[in-house]
């Protein structure tokens, strides 16, 4: 299975338990600047998806009811959240891609709210499977035959910059998710705040714990987690996108 869990330490030594935790499991609290963090990481040639609506063109909306339909394949889901912005009626704000499929477009403007707030960005898996995270309008001049892609705003971290507009005492706090990929495109991280965090301390998780030259920002307030070995699947409104891993059934009965 190509996962990888990481454990932040206060001290230089790994502990057997968390040793034992690198090998099993993807998500692993994280403490960033006395604010506590889920973070879910993975190689970059797991199978990482975007997921909207079934083939009946009905919205998945819940964990349960993709992991549902997937386990119909012979696939089970091992971890999902937001996979990016909506509108009132789930439909993508900005780009997505799903199996190859575009389904809404790339959108360049400015504009009010949280996506709007540019530079804005897309998450992305190339056509051999490789995640990326690359700012819009650099997307739009790669103009890239991706098999999945979602667009996001605001990227959180671009080339190792923190986004301009983003301020330290920034008053805004929400529970917040987003994702980012490492330097050498190894690893893909995914992150959820466990309490209510500003746009500038989110991003300072990726660039600085977590050591993603780009980083982007999915969802805010009703951003929620699946992650069943951490017993957390979590509930509210219908979501739009669900980004996910999801692992052969046979292969993960045998964990």
């Amino acid at each position: 299975m190509h996962i990888r869990c990481i454990c932040f330490l206060l001290l230089l030594t790994i502990t057997p338990a968390c040793a034992r935790a690198q090998m099993t499991e993807p998500c692993a609290a994280v403490t960033h600047l006395d604010q506590p963090y889920t973070v879910c990481s993975f190689d970059a040639g797991s199978d990482i998806r975007l997921w909207h609506t079934n083939p009946e063109g009905d919205l998945f909306g819940q964990f349960d009811t993709l992991a549902s339909q997937l386990a119909g394949s012979g696939q089970t889901l091992i971890f999902a959240m937001n996979g990016g912005m909506y509108h009132e009626d789930r439909r993508p704000v900005g780009l997505y891609v799903e199996d190859g499929k575009q389904t809404a477009p790339l959108v360049t403007r400015e504009g009010p709210g949280n996506f709007g707030m540019l530079p804005n960005g897309v998450f992305w898996i190339d056509e051999e499977g490789q995640p990326r995270v690359t700012e819009s309008l650099a997307y739009q001049t790669l103009a890239p035959p991706a098999r999945f892609a979602t667009q996001s705003g605001p990227m959180l971290v671009i080339d190792g910059a923190l986004h301009p507009r983003f301020n330290e005492d920034g008053p805004s706090r929400k529970r917040r998710n987003g994702v980012g990929v490492s330097a050498d495109g190894k690893t893909v991280y995914f992150a959820i705040s466990d309490g209510s965090v500003n746009f500038h301390s989110f991003a300072t998780l990726f660039r600085d714990q977590l050591g993603t030259p780009n980083a982007l920002y999915l969802d805010g307030y009703v951003s929620k987690l699946y992650a069943p070995h951490l017993g957390r699947n979590e509930t509210g409104l219908n979501m739009g996108p669900i980004v996910g891993v999801t692992v052969p059934q046979k292969q993960h009965d045998t964990r």
